[in-house]
């Protein structure tokens, strides 16, 4: 069975004009299935930096909007962080990439990613406004 695996990994890079933003990437994801031929498998979307997540959920603008408030009120934007004693200035968004997580992985069936009627793939920057990665890696067969 190992030897019908297949796999492909390609990365996003990011640049957020804001410091906080949400990026769409269910078209992009599923581009790459397309792109691996893999009919049966999974996706893991993950960011490659400790500033950044990624998630999945309904693309609403308001459901965004509260998505950031709650984000807010668990890490605010200030200067109260005993990281920012080395310099840094984003604290809450260390908090806030742990509190939304980094990765997921989402099923591959018939070739198409198995996502249910409302979900979305997003890519959420914390600490933006300077090149990031997310890494993309379909498996199976």
């Amino acid at each position: 069975m190992a030897a019908d695996m297949k796999t492909l990994t390609e990365y996003l890079w990011f640049e957020t004009k804001e410091r906080r933003e949400l990026v769409r990437l269910t078209d992009t994801v599923a581009g790459l299935v397309r792109k691996s031929g893999i009919q049966e498998g999974m996706v893991l979307v993950s960011a490659m930096h400790i500033t950044a997540g990624v998630f999945v959920n309904d693309d609403e603008s308001g459901l965004h909007e509260d998505i950031w408030e709650w984000l807010q009120t668990l890490a605010p934007f200030g200067p109260d962080y005993r990281h920012h004693r080395t310099g840094e200035d984003n604290g809450d968004a260390h908090l806030k990439s742990m509190l939304v997580h980094h990765q997921v992985i989402i099923p591959i069936t018939a070739g198409k990613l198995d996502l249910g009627p409302w979900q979305q793939v997003f890519y959420a920057e914390f600490d933006g406004q300077r090149r990031k990665r997310v890494i993309v890696k379909v498996m199976g067969a």
